[in-house]
Protein backbone atom coordinates (compact mmCIF):
# COMPACT_ATOMS: atom_id res chain seq x y z
CA UNK A 1 0.00 0.00 0.00
CA UNK A 2 1.72 3.25 -1.16
CA UNK A 3 1.29 6.67 -0.10
CA UNK A 4 -0.92 8.07 2.91
CA UNK A 5 -4.47 9.57 2.82
CA UNK A 6 -6.13 12.80 3.69
CA UNK A 7 -9.36 12.92 5.56
CA UNK A 8 -11.62 13.54 2.26
CA UNK A 9 -10.26 10.34 1.00
CA UNK A 10 -10.69 8.27 3.50
CA UNK A 11 -14.67 9.89 4.22
CA UNK A 12 -15.16 8.86 0.24
CA UNK A 13 -13.48 5.24 0.56
CA UNK A 14 -15.77 4.49 3.99
CA UNK A 15 -18.82 6.47 2.87
CA UNK A 16 -18.50 8.91 5.81
CA UNK A 17 -18.71 12.41 6.31
CA UNK A 18 -15.28 14.27 6.66
CA UNK A 19 -16.65 15.79 9.94
CA UNK A 20 -17.17 12.27 10.92
CA UNK A 21 -13.85 10.62 10.26
CA UNK A 22 -12.08 14.02 12.48
CA UNK A 23 -14.73 13.17 15.76
CA UNK A 24 -13.71 9.40 15.25
CA UNK A 25 -9.72 10.34 15.46
CA UNK A 26 -10.49 13.01 18.33
CA UNK A 27 -11.93 9.55 20.19
CA UNK A 28 -8.85 8.35 19.39
CA UNK A 29 -10.56 5.46 16.90
CA UNK A 30 -6.67 6.28 15.44
CA UNK A 31 -3.77 8.56 15.75
CA UNK A 32 -2.68 9.92 12.16
CA UNK A 33 -0.43 12.63 12.64
CA UNK A 34 -1.17 16.32 11.46
CA UNK A 35 0.22 17.57 8.52
CA UNK A 36 -0.54 20.12 5.91
CA UNK A 37 -3.84 20.97 6.01
CA UNK A 38 -5.12 17.89 7.57
CA UNK A 39 -4.63 14.51 8.90
CA UNK A 40 -2.72 12.00 7.12
CA UNK A 41 -3.80 8.22 7.37
CA UNK A 42 -2.21 5.40 7.02
CA UNK A 43 -4.05 1.78 5.76
CA UNK A 44 -4.13 0.34 8.87
CA UNK A 45 -6.33 4.39 10.26
CA UNK A 46 -8.21 3.26 7.63
CA UNK A 47 -8.89 -0.05 8.64
CA UNK A 48 -10.03 1.24 11.89
CA UNK A 49 -11.99 3.55 11.15
CA UNK A 50 -13.86 0.89 8.83
CA UNK A 51 -14.53 -1.43 11.84
CA UNK A 52 -15.37 1.69 13.79
CA UNK A 53 -18.11 2.89 11.12
CA UNK A 54 -19.49 -0.84 11.09
CA UNK A 55 -20.09 -0.87 14.98
CA UNK A 56 -21.38 2.37 15.07
CA UNK A 57 -23.85 1.73 12.34
CA UNK A 58 -24.50 -1.58 14.72
CA UNK A 59 -25.94 0.51 17.49
CA UNK A 60 -23.28 -0.32 19.65
CA UNK A 61 -22.34 2.16 22.85
CA UNK A 62 -19.43 4.98 21.59
CA UNK A 63 -17.65 3.69 24.71
CA UNK A 64 -17.82 0.08 23.70
CA UNK A 65 -16.71 1.03 20.21
CA UNK A 66 -13.81 2.58 21.67
CA UNK A 67 -12.55 -0.46 23.68
CA UNK A 68 -13.23 -2.59 20.61
CA UNK A 69 -11.21 -0.10 18.70
CA UNK A 70 -8.23 -0.03 21.00
CA UNK A 71 -8.13 -4.31 20.83
CA UNK A 72 -8.06 -3.96 16.94
CA UNK A 73 -5.32 -1.13 16.60
CA UNK A 74 -2.78 -3.28 18.56
CA UNK A 75 -3.55 -6.22 16.36
CA UNK A 76 -2.22 -3.59 12.99
CA UNK A 77 0.80 -2.77 14.02
CA UNK A 78 2.49 -0.67 10.87
CA UNK A 79 5.18 -4.12 10.07
CA UNK A 80 2.14 -6.76 9.84
CA UNK A 81 0.90 -7.66 6.17
CA UNK A 82 -2.52 -7.12 5.77
CA UNK A 83 -3.30 -8.95 3.07
CA UNK A 84 -5.88 -12.28 3.49
CA UNK A 85 -7.17 -10.60 6.33
CA UNK A 86 -11.01 -10.51 7.61
CA UNK A 87 -12.59 -8.38 10.56
CA UNK A 88 -14.97 -9.41 12.93
CA UNK A 89 -16.37 -8.41 15.40
CA UNK A 90 -19.97 -8.17 18.21
CA UNK A 91 -19.36 -5.14 19.89
CA UNK A 92 -17.31 -6.27 22.94
CA UNK A 93 -14.18 -8.19 20.81
CA UNK A 94 -12.56 -7.73 17.87
CA UNK A 95 -11.37 -11.09 15.92
CA UNK A 96 -8.86 -10.17 13.07
CA UNK A 97 -8.83 -13.59 11.27
CA UNK A 98 -6.14 -15.16 8.55
CA UNK A 99 -7.01 -18.04 7.26
CA UNK A 100 -8.33 -20.50 10.21
CA UNK A 101 -6.29 -18.39 13.01
CA UNK A 102 -7.55 -15.96 14.93
CA UNK A 103 -5.24 -13.18 16.43
CA UNK A 104 -8.02 -12.53 19.06
CA UNK A 105 -10.74 -14.60 20.03
CA UNK A 106 -14.27 -13.50 18.43
CA UNK A 107 -17.36 -14.14 20.20
CA UNK A 108 -20.72 -15.33 18.91
CA UNK A 109 -23.17 -12.64 17.14
CA UNK A 110 -21.27 -11.00 14.27
CA UNK A 111 -22.27 -7.67 13.58
CA UNK A 112 -19.03 -6.84 11.45
CA UNK A 113 -17.87 -8.58 8.80
CA UNK A 114 -15.23 -7.17 6.28
CA UNK A 115 -12.52 -8.06 4.04
CA UNK A 116 -9.00 -6.03 4.30
CA UNK A 117 -8.09 -7.19 0.75
CA UNK A 118 -11.65 -5.17 -0.64
CA UNK A 119 -10.93 -2.06 1.35
CA UNK A 120 -7.08 -2.07 0.05
CA UNK A 121 -8.86 -2.12 -3.35
CA UNK A 122 -10.72 0.99 -2.69
CA UNK A 123 -7.66 2.70 -1.06
CA UNK A 124 -6.03 1.78 -4.43
CA UNK A 125 -9.06 3.11 -6.55
CA UNK A 126 -8.44 6.45 -4.80
CA UNK A 127 -4.55 6.86 -5.33
CA UNK A 128 -5.23 6.07 -8.86
CA UNK A 129 -7.39 8.76 -9.04
CA UNK A 130 -5.29 11.73 -10.84
CA UNK A 131 -3.79 14.27 -8.50
CA UNK A 132 -5.84 17.87 -8.33
CA UNK A 133 -3.33 20.88 -9.51
CA UNK A 134 -3.63 22.33 -5.80
CA UNK A 135 -2.23 19.10 -4.92
CA UNK A 136 0.58 18.84 -7.31
CA UNK A 137 1.57 22.66 -6.84
CA UNK A 138 1.42 21.70 -2.72
CA UNK A 139 4.17 18.64 -3.19
CA UNK A 140 6.92 20.87 -5.08
CA UNK A 141 10.39 20.95 -3.29
CA UNK A 142 9.83 24.35 -1.15
CA UNK A 143 6.54 22.56 0.28
CA UNK A 144 8.93 18.95 0.92
CA UNK A 145 11.30 21.42 3.20
CA UNK A 146 8.24 23.09 5.10
CA UNK A 147 7.06 19.59 5.44
CA UNK A 148 10.18 18.14 6.60
CA UNK A 149 10.37 21.15 9.23
CA UNK A 150 6.87 20.49 10.31
CA UNK A 151 7.31 16.78 10.53
CA UNK A 152 10.43 17.74 13.01
CA UNK A 153 8.56 19.46 15.00
CA UNK A 154 6.05 17.18 16.26
CA UNK A 155 8.56 14.36 16.83
CA UNK A 156 10.31 17.84 19.19
CA UNK A 157 7.03 18.45 20.78
CA UNK A 158 6.91 16.36 24.21
CA UNK A 159 9.85 16.51 24.70
CA UNK A 160 11.54 20.07 23.44
CA UNK A 161 8.38 22.35 23.15
CA UNK A 162 10.72 25.17 22.36
CA UNK A 163 12.19 23.46 20.06
CA UNK A 164 9.24 22.54 18.24
CA UNK A 165 8.14 26.14 17.95
CA UNK A 166 11.43 27.20 16.34
CA UNK A 167 10.43 24.21 13.78
CA UNK A 168 6.93 25.20 13.09
CA UNK A 169 8.45 28.68 12.47
CA UNK A 170 10.85 27.66 10.00
CA UNK A 171 8.06 25.72 8.36
CA UNK A 172 5.78 28.54 7.90
CA UNK A 173 9.13 30.82 6.44
CA UNK A 174 9.03 28.19 3.72
CA UNK A 175 4.97 27.58 3.66
CA UNK A 176 3.45 30.50 4.57
CA UNK A 177 -0.10 28.48 3.85
CA UNK A 178 0.80 25.37 6.27
CA UNK A 179 -1.93 25.79 7.98
CA UNK A 180 -1.22 22.88 10.82
CA UNK A 181 1.74 24.75 11.97
CA UNK A 182 -0.12 27.90 13.01
CA UNK A 183 -2.46 25.34 14.68
CA UNK A 184 0.28 23.71 16.29
CA UNK A 185 2.11 26.84 16.98
CA UNK A 186 -1.42 28.40 18.62
CA UNK A 187 -1.65 25.41 21.23
CA UNK A 188 2.19 25.45 22.59
CA UNK A 189 1.56 29.10 22.87
CA UNK A 190 -1.50 28.84 24.97
CA UNK A 191 -0.07 25.58 26.64
CA UNK A 192 2.85 28.00 27.56
CA UNK A 193 0.82 30.50 28.96
CA UNK A 194 0.71 33.20 26.38
CA UNK A 195 -3.19 33.51 25.12
CA UNK A 196 -2.70 36.08 23.05
CA UNK A 197 -0.50 34.86 20.94
CA UNK A 198 -2.24 31.89 20.77
CA UNK A 199 -5.34 33.79 19.60
CA UNK A 200 -3.17 35.56 16.93
CA UNK A 201 -2.34 32.05 15.29
CA UNK A 202 -5.51 31.07 15.39
CA UNK A 203 -6.42 33.79 13.48
CA UNK A 204 -3.63 33.30 11.04
CA UNK A 205 -4.72 29.21 10.50
CA UNK A 206 -8.66 30.57 9.89
CA UNK A 207 -7.68 33.21 7.54
CA UNK A 208 -6.38 30.46 5.77
CA UNK A 209 -9.38 27.67 6.02
CA UNK A 210 -12.23 29.43 7.63
CA UNK A 211 -14.19 26.51 7.71
CA UNK A 212 -12.36 24.15 9.62
CA UNK A 213 -13.56 22.93 12.85
CA UNK A 214 -10.85 22.07 15.31
CA UNK A 215 -9.46 25.21 14.16
CA UNK A 216 -12.96 27.48 16.25
CA UNK A 217 -12.58 24.93 18.47
CA UNK A 218 -8.41 25.70 19.40
CA UNK A 219 -9.74 29.30 18.82
CA UNK A 220 -12.72 29.10 21.87
CA UNK A 221 -10.54 27.60 24.01
CA UNK A 222 -7.57 30.44 23.97
CA UNK A 223 -10.56 33.12 24.16
CA UNK A 224 -11.66 31.41 27.02
CA UNK A 225 -8.59 32.02 28.52
CA UNK A 226 -8.24 35.23 27.02
CA UNK A 227 -11.45 37.29 27.43
CA UNK A 228 -13.93 35.53 28.68
CA UNK A 229 -17.40 33.26 27.69
CA UNK A 230 -19.11 35.27 24.89
CA UNK A 231 -15.75 35.45 22.67
CA UNK A 232 -15.56 32.02 23.11
CA UNK A 233 -19.70 30.63 22.42
CA UNK A 234 -19.09 32.28 19.27
CA UNK A 235 -16.15 30.00 18.02
CA UNK A 236 -17.66 26.83 19.27
CA UNK A 237 -20.61 27.50 18.11
CA UNK A 238 -19.30 27.91 14.73
CA UNK A 239 -17.29 24.53 14.99
CA UNK A 240 -20.52 22.82 16.10
CA UNK A 241 -22.05 24.50 12.89
CA UNK A 242 -19.08 22.82 11.18
CA UNK A 243 -19.04 19.58 12.49
CA UNK A 244 -22.53 18.77 14.68
CA UNK A 245 -20.81 15.49 16.39
CA UNK A 246 -17.74 17.73 17.82
CA UNK A 247 -18.05 16.24 21.45
CA UNK A 248 -15.69 18.82 23.36
CA UNK A 249 -17.31 21.11 22.11
CA UNK A 250 -20.78 20.57 23.07
CA UNK A 251 -18.99 19.85 26.30
CA UNK A 252 -16.93 23.02 26.79
CA UNK A 253 -19.93 25.31 24.88
CA UNK A 254 -22.44 23.57 27.68
CA UNK A 255 -20.23 25.07 30.29
CA UNK A 256 -20.22 28.53 29.26
CA UNK A 257 -23.81 29.05 28.75
CA UNK A 258 -24.27 27.72 32.20
CA UNK A 259 -22.05 30.55 33.15
CA UNK A 260 -23.81 32.97 31.55
CA UNK A 261 -27.16 31.94 32.91
CA UNK A 262 -28.74 30.04 29.52
CA UNK A 263 -29.59 27.06 31.12
CA UNK A 264 -31.77 26.16 28.47
CA UNK A 265 -29.10 25.95 25.90
CA UNK A 266 -26.20 24.36 28.28
CA UNK A 267 -29.15 21.52 28.62
CA UNK A 268 -28.96 21.19 24.90
CA UNK A 269 -25.80 21.18 24.89
CA UNK A 270 -24.63 18.62 27.53
CA UNK A 271 -27.76 16.12 26.44
CA UNK A 272 -25.78 16.42 22.89
CA UNK A 273 -22.65 15.35 24.49
CA UNK A 274 -24.26 12.64 26.56
CA UNK A 275 -25.79 11.29 23.10
CA UNK A 276 -22.72 11.15 21.43
CA UNK A 277 -20.82 9.62 24.33
CA UNK A 278 -22.83 7.06 25.20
Amino acid sequence: MRGNLSTAEVARILGMRAGRVRELVRWGACRPPRGGRGYSFSFQDVVVLRAAKGLLEAGVAPARVRRALAALARELPPSRPLSGLRIYADGREVAVCDGDAAWHPASGQTVLNFEVDALARLVEDVHAAPASPDAAAASGPHSARAQAEFERALALEDRDPKAARAAYERALALDAELVDAYVNLGRLAHEAGDAPEAVRLYHMALERTPDDPLVHFNLGVALEDLRGPEPAVTHYTRALALDPDFADAHWNVAGLYEQLGQRANALRHYRAYKKLMD
